[in-house]
């Protein structure tokens, strides 16, 4: 365990780590003849099954996660497909974060493959968080058999994030304090904590794709349009992030949910905008592969901002998020200002869920 010491600096050292395609990363070091053809992890097609994690070779054709397996196959025909094996990815796992945890008590884990640790008060390799996040990469890698880790080091958890992704696989990126400004215009609004398909394609129609264009607006409009989240939009295209990692954090529930920039009253439209949130929500559930779904529910907030939930334990479907959504505007068949839905985590997590969303066709 990293001894930690007193620190007074308000800047923190925040590392991202997230582990390379890592179900997949697992199935190739335990069966080398994998390693050099496209594979997956995921539900078989016949059974409407989704890819939980690809390969690179199997990226270089367009096969990603939360993708219908029977598409993945017209991409990618010559597609190795394997079953989960949950027991193992858990084991790898463990020892990531026993990793983790050698240099930080401050250790916040997203999923099975990915966390943020604080490493501010560190005092190894002279507290460089970019000497830390070396030394954490090269552990794993040792630890686990081969296991390869990619890494974002920054002031904050957004930044860090972000900077994890520029150098995958088997890198790493440091954005230094002075360098924020520089490093932040550029930044596709995708890329931004929080901003699924539905939010991105929200900005877009305001012409707003990178963060230097986000910055161009005040925050009372981007709060207008994009109620609370505005908020944090207006923060986090200049960089600034003031969450902290939280070491005892379990996520209650995941959802996705849209501000229309005119109220909808027509429920086909409701119905289409709910799809393509579907769609965010499945994408962000092949993180909490581990977790158990308890319940779905669907939000409506009407043009006069009245805000009401509807919930209902059932399987996660398209279709039952519908089944929702029709339930609760029938009763209140007014114009609605905003649509959201998502779904509520089981305390304990079970110990395997790699099958989201296999009884789903495609969504188009």
């Amino acid at each position: 365990m990293c001894v930690s010491f007193p620190y007074t600096s308000k800047m923190r050292k925040i590392i991202h780590i997230d582990m390379d395609a890592f179900f997949a990363a697992v199935e190739m070091r335990d069966n080398p003849e994998l390693r050099n053809v496209p594979m997956a992890v995921g539900g078989s097609s016949d059974r409407r099954g989704v890819i939980s994690t690809s390969n690179y070779e199997a990226r270089k054709y367009g096969v990603r996660s939360a993708m219908a397996t029977a598409h993945a196959f017209k991409l990618c025909p010559q597609l190795v497909l394997v079953r989960g094996r949950f027991e193992k990815y858990q084991e790898a796992s463990a020892i990531v974060f026993e990793v983790f945890h050698e240099y930080s008590d401050k250790v916040e884990g997203l999923s099975l493959d990915e966390a943020y640790l604080d490493v501010t008060a560190c005092p190894l390799f002279n507290n460089s968080a970019t000497l830390i996040a070396q030394d954490i990469r090269r552990k794993i890698f040792d630890r686990t058999g081969g296991l390869t880790a990619s890494a974002g080091i920054a002031s904050n958890k957004l930044l860090a994030k972000m900077a994890s992704d520029l150098r995958k696989p088997n890198g790493q990126f440091t954005i230094a304090p002075h360098s924020v400004n520089e490093f932040i215009r550029t930044v596709q609004v995708e890329k931004i904590h929080g901003v699924g398909k539905v939010t991105a394609s929200a900005l877009h129609e305001l012409e707003i794709r990178t963060c230097e264009d986000l910055q161009r607006y005040q925050r009372s409009f981007l709060t207008q349009h994009f109620g609370k989240f505005g908020d944090a939009l207006f923060d986090y295209c200049r960089g600034h992030d003031e969450r902290s990692v939280e070491t005892q954090h379990e996520r209650k529930s995941l959802g996705s949910e849209e501000t229309f920039a005119r109220d909808v009253g027509n429920f086909e439209e409701m119905r289409s905008h709910l799809v393509r949130i579907c769609e965010d929500i499945r994408e962000a559930l092949t993180k909490y592969s581990d977790r158990k779904v308890k319940c779905l529910f669907v939000k409506i907030k009407y043009l006069d901002f009245k805000v009401t939930t509807i919930e209902r334990t059932m399987p996660v479907t398209v279709e039952n998020f519908l089944y929702l959504l029709e339930e609760r505007w029938a009763r209140d068949p007014r114009p609605v200002r905003l649509l959201g839905a998502g779904v509520k985590f089981e305390d304990t997590p079970p110990v395997s869920q790699l099958r989201l969303f296999d009884d789903l066709q495609a969504l188009g």
